[in-house]
């Protein structure tokens, strides 16, 4: 049975994606390179990469519906079919998982009653497993509409969900304030971020994952080493910048590096 032609955006809808679009594409050298944002653009519209918005990025760039749903369909950040106002993303990538991601992932699950990549009957949070999210030193974390959720427990995890569902208010451990995923669409299309707040806010890298460029500065802090969460940190001497968050990153005294304590060569294999 032949498939029924994509229907088309009310006209109103389609005269402001219409300008928006014209706006992106004039960025390029080559229309078509405009593909990647304006396929954010429609996603922002209603929520994923509907056939009307397929087709609506084919005619305003001379593409085939083809060639357009084959670009949509390789990105895993266009989604295919409706999706909830908050994508909670879980890392379940090594570090992630094994301080707790995969944990995380399958209460949220249960507690959820969706499985992955399925959304919940009021349309509020879309759950998914995700790839490294570099943001290791502050394992295992969790991803809300790309806003970083540091540090999380099973617990914290389902207070979160909870809240975004309710309408509560919700902080991201660090970075720009929450919106919901068809405005975070909008500026992955290239559009400002008009959120109070955002202009300024930061999601970069922590401590633990500075340090190697800190010893490379030639600055020696002293280690702090961080306790399983739960227990009361026991600390070094303070010292400007040695606020670890790992402790990976503590030296430790091997024959290498105490001269009390040397190794001699390593013995032959039948000596």
């Amino acid at each position: 049975m032949p498939q029924l032609p994509a229907p088309d955006y009310p006209a109103d809808v389609r005269a402001r994606l219409e300008a928006d679009a014209r706006e992106i594409i004039a960025r390029y050298p080559d229309s078509r390179s405009a593909l990647l944002p304006l396929l954010h653009l429609v996603q922002s519209e209603e929520g994923y990469v509907t056939r009307t918005g397929v087709r609506f990025c084919a005619e305003l760039l001379d593409l085939t519906t083809a060639e357009v749903t084959a670009v949509s369909t390789f990105y895993s950040m266009y989604r295919r079919v409706p999706s909830g106002d908050y994508q909670v993303g879980v890392c379940t990538n090594t570090l992630c998982a094994v301080m707790g991601g995969d944990a995380i992932f399958d209460e949220l699950k249960q507690h959820l009653g969706v499985g992955n990549s399925e959304t919940t009957e009021d349309g509020k949070v879309t759950l998914e497993h995700i790839e490294c999210n570099a943001a290791c030193d502050f394992a295992p974390v969790v991803m809300v509409n790309w806003e970083f959720f540091d540090n999380q427990t099973p617990e914290s995890a389902k207070r979160l969900v909870d809240d975004l569902r309710a309408g509560r208010p919700v902080e991201p451990t660090r970075g720009a304030p929450l919106c919901t995923y068809k405005a975070t669409a909008r500026m992955l299309a290239g559009f400002p971020d008009e959120r109070p707040g955002a202009v300024g806010a930061s999601g970069g890298a922590g401590p633990a994952s500075l340090i190697g460029l800190r010893l490379a500065k030639g600055e020696s802090p002293m280690p702090r080493v961080v306790s399983p969460r739960g227990e009361a940190p026991h600390d070094a001497p303070p010292q400007a910048g040695s606020e670890h968050l790992s402790s990976h990153d503590a030296p430790q005294e091997t024959s290498a590096s105490d001269p009390d304590h040397p190794a001699g060569p390593a013995a032959e294999e039948g000596e």
